[in-house]
């Protein structure tokens, strides 16, 4: 693996909360160009909370967020809407893929969303679908596909776009062990070949294990863990 010398990605001391509940009470993580980092902790302790003020989904109460010397806790929201179509990917643990569209078309629509000619989109799309095994499905929709197939084009969709860093939320957790590890199998290899970083936020051990090293966010303060077995 090769990562930067400077992280690509730098939390610190992140606060935020829902209503009177605190989620994040001075977390802090850096991501390297490259790294795949898995953030692990109970659930309801604030996981997805870190990773959609990672990703500039939501902004933190306090703390800052950089992303390639950029403070995404200050951007505009029409600055944050860019990096999350070109610099970043993200995953849902559902998938989150539009119904209407077939699998071929929810993969090919942020390039289109980018400005790439639909054919070429579809072309670029068909080829990353093949990449996770999910080519013969291209046509289908989601009601038609499994919990695995599903994921495995979300996991294109968020790959498409060449980005600098996936955001992985519990993208396993709605799928049975033989498709969790086919998708970890098959995002790992993605990731690896095209040196995208991943964070990948989980409660399953046997996922943690994939990554390069694992964060735990405990009690709203993330506990670095070391490299993963």
């Amino acid at each position: 693996m090769t990562t930067s010398p400077v992280p690509l990605l730098v939390a610190r001391d992140l606060v935020k909360a829902h209503g009177r509940n605190p989620a994040l009470r001075g977390a802090g993580l850096e991501l390297s160009g490259g790294e795949i980092v898995a953030v692990t902790g109970a659930s309801g302790s604030g996981k997805s909370t870190l990773l959609h003020c990672l990703a500039g989904i939501v902004r933190p109460d306090g703390g800052s967020v950089t992303y390639r010397g950029e403070r995404l806790d200050t951007l505009p929201e029409r600055r944050l809407g860019e990096l999350r179509r070109t610099d970043f990917g993200v995953v849902f643990q559902f998938g989150q893929l539009i119904p209407e569209l077939t699998a071929l078309d929810n993969v090919a629509l942020p390039l289109m969303l980018a400005g790439t000619a639909r054919a070429r989109a579809r072309e670029e799309a068909g080829t990353w679908l093949e990449r996770f095994g999910a080519g013969a499905r291209r046509d289908a929709r989601p009601g038609e596909l499994s919990g695995g197939e599903a994921q495995r084009a979300a996991l294109a969709r968020a790959l498409v776009t060449g980005p600098q860093v996936v955001f992985a939320d519990e993208p396993t957790g709605a799928l049975d062990s033989l498709a969790s590890e086919q998708v970890m199998t098959s995002l790992v290899q993605a990731a690896r070949a095209s040196g995208t970083a991943v964070l990948l936020i989980t409660h399953d051990a046997q996922v943690a294990a994939y990554a390069d090293r694992e964060v735990r966010l405990q009690d709203g303060v993330t506990v670095p863990l070391g490299v993963a077995a």
